[in-house]
């Protein structure tokens, strides 16, 4: 399940530079490598709650194109049912200990009926066959002849990781080739952990409700122990929380710093297995 962390945060100033178009029956963002590259690969971008609207989300598919040599795609898979971006102002009055208790009942009816459409609709057993079909859809077409990365927040780091478990497309070919993760949420540990067979970085906060201390350590000692196709990396990410990746507070500079980090994170662990130098 989704955490409190999973709906609150922080919205970025900035216009996004990419473009909407429509991709394989999804509506969907996409961001270009910087003028003069050529395209390597495709990063599929797998949102957090906030859906491929949110313009954080935009933003860092802007950041993740300009650092490498990938197009960036970021498809609704959440079929017009996001979180809403209300549901931001609503945590904030819940979780403010100055707010009366009528203010947080107000609110808490609003978060409710913002976030329980996004749960149904987007429960992994409904949203994963949507990633499914437009990975293989791309697999045969775009990127027949290109590799492809996913990379997931909070909600989309579950469907990494199930992608991430040897999902093939109907050529037999995987459907992922790496993937990267910054604070997955709905994880189970050690189960979807142990059945990856693709490699993955994870980029873990420090606190997190999603994946308890002791989690993360499990989480680590799994992917440590792996080997050949199935060897990935994980990182804890000291003094960070949920949403560092996505939804962090940017006028801090040490939090500004940990985001870019997550971003340099994954652009360098995709170089790595597909061969890129950027």
């Amino acid at each position: 399940m989704s955490c409190p962390d999973c709906f609150r945060g922080s919205i970025h100033e900035g216009t996004p530079q990419g473009k909407i178009t429509k991709l394989h029956g999804l509506d969907a963002y996409i961001a270009e490598p910087a003028a003069g590259k050529e395209v390597r690969g495709f990063l599929v971008f797998i949102p957090d709650a906030f859906g491929w609207k949110f313009g954080n989300n935009q933003l860092l598919c802007d950041n993740l194109a300009a650092k490498s040599s990938y197009k960036v795609i970021m498809p609704d898979f959440m079929i017009g049912y996001a979180a809403p971006l209300s549901v931001f102002d609503g945590m904030m009055a819940i979780t403010d200990a100055k707010t009366s208790i009528f203010t947080k009942i107000y609110h808490g009816f609003s978060v409710a009926s913002g976030i329980i459409p996004f749960l149904f609709v987007n429960r992994p057993g409904a949203s994963y066959p949507r990633v499914v079909k437009f990975f293989t859809a791309l697999r045969e077409n775009e990127a027949k002849a290109l590799p492809i990365g996913a990379t997931g927040y909070c909600w989309g780091g579950k469907h990494v990781v199930l992608l991430a478990q040897g999902e093939k497309g109907p050529d037999g070919k995987p459907l992922l080739d790496a993937g990267f993760t910054a604070h997955p949420s709905m994880l189970a540990i050690p189960g979807d952990i142990e059945k990856v067979v693709r490699p993955v970085s994870f980029a873990l906060a420090e606190t997190d409700q999603q994946i308890s201390p002791e989690q993360a350590i499990r989480l680590k000692s799994i992917i440590d122990a792996k080997d050949g196709d199935a060897a990935g990396e994980v990182e804890i990410i000291k003094g960070t929380g949920h949403g560092f990746a996505v939804r962090a507070d940017m006028k801090y500079q040490d939090v500004a710093k940990q985001a870019a980090a997550a971003e340099d994170m994954c652009i360098h662990w995709l170089n790595k297995h597909f061969g890129v130098s950027n």
